[in-house]
């Protein structure tokens, strides 16, 4: 049974997506911070770490990004969500009677034109949705509610006050899929990396255009800084391709404009769907 690290409790939605990716047979190793679950990975006291990167909504985790390369890890997959965000509270309890809610900030975000129409309410921010929902049921807290997922709702036996509050209904989740060892699948057809440029002028648009030329397609690139080096970045990027010989050549051409490049894992990507 694989040991797999999620951000979160039962009943969070990365455990949602470890499920998808790995089968309902899998050992939880609960993680309450994303540094947590890197260190989790690295120490050997998880086999594999599902961890969110980006959300239709509330735009991509870069500190995640950081996260991946501090530690040095791999990723081996990918796997998309539907997100759909439940307003729980404790059987019995109305809706006028809340007057604290709790819930992971990128869920809160993500259902920011519900709570705007709260009058009267105070939001708090915690570490996970789950968790904000076994804090109720734990504490027999009559006047809180919080967000979460349907399946948190029927962990921890909470009503569901307000369904579907998330403020656009196209609400998807990419979790990444982690290991501390190299992953280059020889059958991939997604990569990820990371590279640093130098300041000369059209760096980075020689690096897009080697991989243009190759046919490769980017599908996310974000750039974050470099820690102790003001105004210098590091760029994340997924690249996707038809055939293994052009990604190939991309990444040996783009070395030549790169001070430095790491291939992060090569993986089958995940389909995207609505379901």
């Amino acid at each position: 049974m694989q040991k797999i690290a999620i951000q979160g409790v039962r009943g969070a939605f990365h455990e949602a997506a470890a499920k998808k990716y790995a089968g309902e047979s899998i050992q939880l190793v609960e993680c309450m911070t994303f540094r947590d679950l890197c260190k989790s990975l690295k120490s050997g006291q998880s086999d594999m770490a599902v961890m969110a990167i980006e959300n239709t909504i509330a735009g991509s985790l870069s500190q995640n990004y950081g996260l991946i390369n501090e530690y040095q890890l791999s990723i081996v997959g990918e796997v998309y969500l539907r997100i759909q965000m439940q307003l729980l509270a404790l059987p019995g309890v109305e809706l006028s009677a809340i007057k604290f809610i709790y819930s992971h900030p990128v869920a809160l975000n993500q259902c920011n034109f519900f709570l705007d129409g709260l009058s009267g309410v105070q939001v708090y921010e915690s570490k996970d949705t789950a968790e904000s929902a076994r804090m109720i049921r734990e504490g027999n807290l009559t006047d809180t509610a919080a967000i979460a997922g349907e399946t948190a709702a029927q962990l921890y036996s909470l009503d569901i006050l307000k369904g579907n509050i998330e403020t656009n209904k196209e609400n998807y989740t990419r979790f990444l899929v982690l290991t501390n060892q190299s992953n280059q699948s020889v059958e991939g057809d997604k990569a990820s990396i990371s590279f640093e440029l130098g300041h000369q002028p059209g760096t980075l648009a020689d690096i897009l255009t080697v991989f243009k030329k190759n046919r490769i397609n980017l599908t996310n690139i974000q750039s974050m800084p470099l820690v102790g080096k003001p105004y210098e970045y590091r760029f994340h990027a997924d690249l996707t391709w038809e055939s293994k010989v052009d990604f190939e050549k991309a990444m040996e051409s783009a070395g030549e404009f790169a001070n430095s490049i790491i291939l992060l894992g090569i993986y089958k990507r995940s389909n995207f769907n609505f379901q």
